[in-house]
């Protein structure tokens, strides 16, 4: 893409590696820059120090947890989990149904259809945000509660926002849709392995576990994002997607010498020069140590996210055959070339769409032996295999059994399209009541309830795969053969376009070979496919 005149928002831009990209994205002459923080004085900071490279490049401030919602984004996590309203909102934004938490509520929808960026680099860390509230201890602790018969609403609560997959499909929801709907060309993604490139021997873990869980769970929150960006990369409409994974720890912004902190906080000089029996030692209440008030001071090296490393701390972890080291510099020139259209080899997402084993003609051609022999073997023992509900969504099973039966009432798409809805409503529940009686219990076996013309009632198996939920027959799309005038409707409309579509006569290899022939007998797989393509966006774009 063109950098030149574009608004970019950098995420995580007040860090290390953001920074280094930030400086060398003002080298191409943008418009506009947001550098984002978790607070306000990182968000300003950065700006305060790129101001100097700007040029005629506007910089701006923003920040807050950009997994929250905006009007929670700037409350610590620890202040969110002591507020029952604040804790219960959260746990409803993560774990509710797709649609059911509105996305404009969370901040980085918000800043993604407020700013419209051209570019999006994400430097954020998300694996560690996620992965580091630590869901094993919480589900140790919530089995302690559960066998003392003490668990309660905030104890489960407190639980589920430790887990790190609800959140994060959450974060991908608002990032696809923002920048849907802001319109943005590129997303770059600064990724992690979580190990510093070393393998589940790493010796840097957080207790006697090698590697331990919380680790662990890093790298697995790492790897989940990672696939999920290879999705986004093969959707129709999505901005171009780059996952750039550096394996290496990443060093450095200053040496220096002065107050040591640690967490955001100055570690204080203490002494304890009277030694302590073991057992008092640990007791509650226990002292004999004295605070001196006073700094720790020494000399460091700032490595950005991970906080300032002693000389012998950054000797050990940067030794070869240890983490070693890449600058956040190098990072930035990957990032600019890959955006720039200019292959690295260091994109994650293209890297797996060349490792994928993806379509091949062997499977292409030996398809249609297996849908002759299908067909033969139905042929044979007079049957139609039409779905048995294994494949889901329960929709497509509803299509093809819809389809099915418009079949047996019109010769053809066009004939579909001149049809009445009303006749065909009445037919199609007279077909599946009176004559295909076969037809009928397959579809009620699957666990699809059919609907009738009237919409009062329905025909139901057993077991049904989705119920209603309180929703009465609106869930009726999601999974019920529907035969109402209204479904008959759509049904013949979709044959109009289908049949009033400007037809390529082309025969070459150019033509659309998976068009659907109006003048053809009716296909539901044919017609299931048209519909996940022109009405649901649900095609492939790579292979």
């Amino acid at each position: 893409m063109e950098l030149r005149e574009s608004t970019v928002l950098l995420l995580g831009g007040s860090g290390l590696v953001g920074m280094a990209v930030a400086r060398r994205l003002l080298a191409f002459g943008p418009t506009r820059l947001i550098i984002s923080g978790l607070t306000q004085d990182e968000a300003e900071s950065g700006v305060t120090e790129l101001r100097a490279h700007a040029g005629g490049c506007a910089i701006d401030a923003a920040w807050g947890n950009i997994f929250a919602p905006a009007d929670l984004a700037a409350r610590s996590r620890d202040e969110i989990l002591g507020d029952p309203t604040a804790r219960r909102r959260l746990v409803e934004d993560y774990v509710a149904p797709y649609g059911q938490s509105p996305l404009d509520e969370n901040l980085l929808f918000t800043w993604l259809v407020t700013y419209r960026p051209d570019l999006v680099v994400d430097c954020v860390n998300t694996a560690t945000a996620l992965a580091y509230q630590d869901g094993h201890a919480s589900a140790l602790s919530l089995l302690k509660a559960a066998d003392a018969g003490a668990v309660t609403r905030e104890g489960v609560e407190r639980h589920l926002l430790t887990l790190p997959l609800p959140q994060l499909i959450r974060h991908i929801e608002s990032l696809v849709e923002g920048m849907r709907r802001a319109g943005t060309q590129t997303y770059v993604k600064i990724g992690t392995s979580g190990t510093g490139g070393m393998g589940l021997n790493i010796p840097y873990t957080h207790s006697e576990e090698k590697p331990s869980r919380t680790l662990m769970s890093k790298s697995a929150v790492a790897g989940a994002q990672s696939l999920l960006l290879f999705l986004l990369g093969r959707t129709p409409g999505a901005p171009a997607t780059i996952e750039i994974k550096p394996t290496a720890a990443i060093a450095w912004r200053r040496i220096g010498y002065g107050p040591i902190r640690r967490r955001g906080r100055t570690i204080e000089i203490v002494d304890c020069e009277r030694p302590l029996p073991v057992g008092e030692a640990f007791a509650a209440g226990a002292s004999g140590w004295v605070r001196t008030g006073k700094p720790l001071e020494n000399v460091f090296i700032d490595v950005g996210e991970n906080g300032v490393f002693a000389r012998d701390e950054f000797e050990t972890v940067s030794a070869l055959g240890q983490m070693e080291l890449v600058t956040p510099e190098e990072i930035a020139e990957a990032v600019v070339m890959e955006v720039q259209g200019r292959p690295t080899g260091k994109d994650v997402v293209a890297a797996l769409d060349s490792a994928t084993l993806g379509p091949t003609y062997r499977a292409g051609y030996l398809r249609a032996v297996a849908v002759d022999g299908l067909s033969r073997l139905e042929g044979e023992h007079g049957v139609r295999s039409i779905a048995f509900e294994m494949l889901g969504p329960p929709r497509l099973t509803k299509l093809l059994y819809e389809a099915y039966t418009l079949g047996r009432l019109c010769p053809s798409v066009r004939a579909l399209a001149s049809a009445d809805s009303a006749r065909l409503a009445r037919e199609s529940e007279t077909l599946l009541r009176e004559r295909e009686h076969a037809i009928r219990r397959q579809i009620l076996s699957v666990g699809l309830p059919i609907l009738l013309a009237d919409g009062r009632s329905l025909l139901r198996g057993e077991s049904v795969v989705v119920h209603p939920d309180g929703r009465g027959t609106d869930i009726a799309p999601r999974g019920w053969v529907d035969l109402r005038p209204s479904n008959m409707d759509q049904w013949v409309r979709r044959a109009r376009t289908i049949a009033e579509a400007k037809r390529d006569d082309e025969n070459g290899s150019g033509a659309d070979w998976m068009a659907v022939d109006p003048d053809a007998p009716i296909a539901p797989a044919r017609l299931a496919v048209w519909i996940f393509e022109h009405e649901d966006g649900g095609f492939r774009v790579k292979r």
